[in-house]
């Protein structure tokens, strides 16, 4: 299920920059056009798209998750694949040389690894070992790699063209992927999409009352996370520099 997953997103990602961008896609322009967004009107089709898959399949299926598993059950869940994904946080940690953050991410490794019971009890947090997410986007944007425009993806969601090219480099490193067995790498994969689509269904009725236009809300914000994270260049580009395609791949005007 992942690795179909996995490659027809992609397949979607390469058709997009080489065709769809070409051919439905206006650049935005003038003085409203976000810098970052120079794909917007491609991204807005993605984004209409990937909504009604939400609502049409994932809202259900997480509300039906939240009706019938208790909330401790739907906590170890969360706690499980959150142990898992530090794994890989670590090696990311290890690769942009931060030390502290490597060295408590061991640690909580270790401690929920065992004492939490494979993960299922976040003990590391009880003793303040706290989660320092990393993933291999932000470990390029470390070593000085912009991000460059905001990307919309078709099924993952909001991304950037740099984050979008570490995806396949992030699957790899996650300890899920690398079951052998199909049936369990694909429950375990469902198991977590639902997981964490549930856990976000309050933020969706949050940006219902927050926002006049949901999609620039969940880009500006997904912008800003990363920033937060530490995910900027040692040498940032100009405030103002757009991102312009290759010829090649440039929409006609």
């Amino acid at each position: 299920m992942m690795s179909a997953l996995r490659r027809c997103s992609a397949l979607l990602l390469v058709l997009a920059l080489q065709f769809g961008l070409a051919g439905c896609a206006t650049v935005s322009t003038g003085a409203a056009a976000d810098p970052r967004d120079p794909w917007e009107n491609y991204n807005r089709q993605v984004w209409r798209f990937n909504e009604a898959v939400d609502e049409a399949v994932l809202q259900p299926v997480a509300r039906g998750y939240r009706a019938a598993v208790p909330e401790l059950v739907r906590t170890g869940v969360s706690n499980f694949f959150g142990n898992i994904s530090d794994v890989w946080s670590l090696v990311n940690n290890v690769l942009q040389l931060k030390p502290r953050q490597s060295a408590q991410t061991l640690a909580r490794v270790g401690i929920n690894s065992t004492v939490g019971l494979l993960g299922l009890i976040d003990v590391a947090s009880g003793v303040d070992l706290q989660r320092h997410r990393e993933d291999f986007g932000q470990t390029l944007g470390h070593w000085g790699l912009a991000s460059g425009p905001y990307l919309v993806l078709p099924l993952l969601g909001p991304s950037t063209l740099r984050d979008a090219a570490a995806l396949p480099v992030d699957w790899r490193g996650d300890l899920v992927g690398t079951i052998e067995e199909t049936t369990v790498r694909a429950s375990l994969t469902g198991l977590r999409l639902i997981d964490l689509r549930s856990s976000v269904i309050d933020a969706g009725r949050f940006i219902d009352a927050a926002a006049l236009d949901r999609y620039t809300f969940v880009r500006d914000a997904h912008l800003q996370r990363r920033r937060g994270t530490g995910d900027l260049p040692k040498v940032a580009p100009p405030p103002e520099e757009r991102y312009d395609l290759p010829e090649s791949v440039a929409p006609a005007r």
